[in-house]
C-alpha cells in the first residue's frame, strides 16, 4: 500500500469536500492509495482555538466522506495548551483521527508541547512536526530538526515525523541521526536526486517515510524521489507505505 503521510486541505473553487475529491483523483493516478490529511485553509501562523477547531472539522469532513482514503491528523496550536488537549480528546479519542500535526505556532521543544507529547504517548499516536532550515531565517516560532531532536529525546516513547526533514535534508538527517524515535519524510522541496538514498544510508529505510505536502507540491514530483531512487524494492515498499502503516498500526 502507498500512503502519503503529508497532505493538506486544498483551497480554491468549490467546497473543501469537493476539492478533497479532486486530490484523491490526482493521487489515484499515481497509485497513492491513502493520504494523511491535516490543516484546514486558514494558514494562520498562530491560530485561535476556534480556527484550529474549524480546520480540524474540514479534515474530519473529508475523512468521513472518504474513510478508506483519508487518515486525519489533529492540528494543534500548543500556545493554547488546555484547548489543545481538549482537541486531542475531540478528534482522536472521540473521533477518527490517528495522529497529531504541529506547524509553526510554537517551537516544538517549548514546555507547552510536553503535555501534548505525553498524551500522544498514552494514545500511541505519532506527531508530525513541520520543520525547515531557511537561509533567509525562519518564522519566529518555526521549528527545525534541532528542536525535534530535543523534544524527541525528552519523549522517547513517542514517534516523531520530522516534516520536510528540515528542507536541507542532509543536515536534517544528521541532526536526528542519533534519535531513533524520529522518522524523516521526503515531503516538500525540489525532487533532488539522492535525497531518499542518503536517508536510507544514514538512518535506515525504516526511518524514512514518503509524503508530498500536496497541494503545495505535486504528487508526481514528490513520489518520484522514492520511485526513482536507487534502493532495494524492500526498502522502497517500507518508505512508500510500510513504515507509516507500522507507526499508525494499520
Amino acid at each position: 500500500m502507498v500512503i502519503d503521510c503529508h497532505v493538506h486541505v486544498q483551497s480554491g473553487l468549490g467546497t473543501a469536500e469537493d476539492r478533497m475529491g479532486y486530490l484523491l483523483a490526482y493521487a489515484g493516478r499515481l497509485g497513492i492509495e491513502r493520504l494523511c490529511l491535516s490543516l484546514g485553509t486558514s494558514r494562520d501562523q498562530r491560530p485561535t482555538p476556534e480556527t484550529v477547531r474549524a480546520d480540524n472539522d474540514m479534515v474530519r469532513a473529508a475523512v468521513e466522506r472518504y474513510p478508506d482514503r483519508y487518515l486525519g491528523f489533529c492540528y494543534l496550536n500548543p500556545c493554547y495548551l488546555r484547548e489543545s488537549l481538549d482537541e486531542i480528546e475531540r478528534c482522536i479519542v472521540d473521533g477518527p483521527f490517528v495522529g497529531i500535526k504541529l506547524w509553526i505556532a510554537l517551537q516544538c521543544d517549548q514546555p507547552n508541547v510536553d503535555p501534548i507529547c505525553e498524551r500522544a504517548a498514552e494514545l500511541g499516536v505519532p506527531i508530525l512536526q513541520h520543520t525547515w532550515i531557511k537561509v533567509t531565517g525562519n518564522q519566529p516560532w518555526e521549528s527545525t530538526p534541532w528542536e525535534v531532536a530535543t523534544i524527541a529525546r525528552r519523549h522517547p516513547e513517542v514517534t516523531f515525523i520530522c516534516g520536510h526533514s528540515g528542507g536541507n535534508w542532509e543536515l536534517g538527517y544528521r541532526i536526528v541521526e542519533e534519535v531513533p524515535n524520529v522518522l524523516c519524510e521526503v515531503a516538500g522541496g525540489d525532487p533532488e536526486l539522492g535525497q531518499t538514498e542518503t536517508g536510507v544510508a544514514m538512518l535506515g529505510a525504516e526511518r524514512i517515510v514518503y509524503g508530498s505536502d500536496a497541494p503545495g507540491r505535486s504528487f508526481a514530483s514528490q513520489i518520484a524521489k522514492v520511485r526513482g531512487a536507487d534502493i532495494s524494492e524492500t526498502d522502497r515498499a517500507l518508505i512508500l507505505g510500510g513504515n507509516i502503516q507500522r507507526v499508525l498500526g494499520l
